[in-house]
C-alpha cells in the first residue's frame, strides 16, 4: 500500500510517499525561512500563497523521487495550524484523491507527530510521548490508534515558542530555536540558575512564561555580546531539566509504561535528545528518538498516520474539513 501525504500546516511545504511496510519512498520539503526571515516569524498570508505556488512543484518532485506509477491512499493535514495553509494543502490533496478515485484521509497534525515512532521504530502500543514543538507541548498516553489521553499540556507558552522568544530577545537570526542551540554549545550551562515553574510533585502541566520573564530580566542586566552563550546554555539546560522532571513524574504515575518517545520540532535539539535518552535509559525505560528530519514538520508522518489508520480499519469521514484548532483528544 502506497500513501501520499501532504503537510502545509505552517511554513513548510511537504509531500511524501510512504508504504505500509514503513518505507519512506520519497520525502520532499521546502522550508519558507527565506520568505519569512525579514518579519522575524511566520506571516500566515505569505505562507498560504507560498504553499499554493510550491505544492505542484514539490508534488512533482516527490513523484519523480519515488518513481512509481500509482498510489493507494491520499492524506493531508486537516489541522491544527494556519487555516490558509491547511485549506491549500487539503484541497490540493482532495482533488488528487477525487480525480484518481482513491481513499482520502484528513489527518490531525499532532497525531502525525505522536505516531512517527511507529514509522521509524515499529514501536508497539501503548507508550508515552512528549510532543514538543513551536505551538504545542503535551505529554500523551498513546494507548492505541485514535485513542490518545493527554496527561498534561502547557498553560501558556510552548517550549519551542520559548526558544524562539529568547532568540528574539538576543537579536538572533530567524528561526530562533536552532540559533539558541548553536550558541548554547559555546556557553556555560551552570553559570545562570534559572527557575523551573510548576515543577512540584504530581503537577504534570508546563509553564514557561516565568522562565521567559526571568531570561528577559537577565538580558536587560547583562551584556548580550559577552553573556549570550551562557544565557542560551543555561536556558536550554533549564528547559531540559523541566522536561526530565515532568517525564519522570508521568512515568511514575504510569508504572506499566516502559516505552517513551520524544516527538515534535524541539525533539530535533541534539542536547535535549541526548540528555533525555541517557536519563531514561539509565532508569530502564526505552527512549525512542525519531530521525531529526522527521521531528520537524514533514509529510511522511501525515502519510504514515493515514496508513496506520487504514491498517486498523478506521475509515475517513467525508465531513472532515480543515480546521485551525483540533485538540488531540478530539481525534
Amino acid at each position: 500500500m502506497l500513501t501520499l501525504g501532504i503537510e502545509t500546516s505552517c511554513d513548510d511545504t511537504c509531500v511524501a510517499i510512504v508504504d505500509s511496510d514503513r518505507n519512506i519512498i520519497s520525502n520532499c520539503r521546502y522550508s519558507q525561512i527565506r520568505e519569512h526571515k525579514s518579519f522575524g516569524g511566520v506571516v500566515p498570508e505569505i505562507a498560504a500563497r507560498s504553499h499554493l505556488e510550491l505544492l505542484p512543484i514539490i508534488f512533482k518532485q516527490a513523484l519523480q523521487d519515488a518513481n512509481i506509477n500509482d498510489i493507494d491512499i491520499v492524506a493531508a493535514t486537516a489541522g491544527p495550524g494556519l487555516i490558509g495553509g491547511l485549506i491549500t494543502g487539503f484541497i490540493f490533496a482532495k482533488t488528487i484523491s477525487d480525480c484518481l478515485g482513491k481513499v482520502f484521509y484528513g489527518v490531525n497534525h499532532l497525531e502525525g507527530h505522536i505516531l512517527t515512532p511507529r514509522l521509524t521504530h515499529c514501536i508497539e502500543f501503548p507508550y508515552l510521548a512528549l510532543l514538543a514543538s513551536g505551538g504545542h507541548l503535551q505529554i500523551v498516553l498513546v494507548q492505541n490508534i485514535a485513542n490518545y489521553h493527554v496527561l498534561s499540556s502547557t498553560i501558556d507558552d510552548s517550549a519551542g515558542e520559548s526558544f524562539d522568544k529568547v532568540a528574539k530577545m538576543l537579536d538572533l537570526d530567524y528561526p530562533g530555536g536552532p540559533q539558541v542551540e548553536k550558541l548554547a554549545k559555546l556557553g556555560d550551562e551552570l553559570r545562570f540558575k534559572m527557575p523551573m515553574p510548576m515543577c512540584t510533585k504530581d503537577e504534570l502541566n508546563f509553564s514557561f512564561s516565568g522562565l521567559k520573564t526571568f531570561v528577559r530580566t537577565l538580558i536587560s542586566k547583562s551584556d548580550p555580546a559577552l553573556d549570550a552563550n551562557d544565557i542560551c546554555a543555561s536556558f536550554q539546560k533549564t528547559v531540559c531539566d523541566i522536561f526530565e522532571y515532568k517525564i519522570l513524574q508521568a512515568m511514575a504515575q504510569n508504572r506499566e509504561m516502559k516505552r517513551f518517545a520524544l516527538v515534535g520540532g524541539v525533539a530535533a535539539n541534539s542536547y535535549i535528545r541526548h540528555r533525555l535518552q541517557n536519563t531514561l535509559q539509565n532508569k530502564g525505560i526505552e527512549c525512542i528518538l525519531p530521525n531529526i528530519q522527521l521531528c520537524t514538520d514533514n509529510a511522511a508522518m501525515i502519510a504514515w498516520a493515514a496508513c496506520d489508520r487504514y491498517a486498523h480499519g478506521l475509515t475517513h469521514s467525508n465531513n472532515t474539513q480543515p480546521i485551525a484548532r483540533w485538540p488531540l483528544h478530539e481525534v
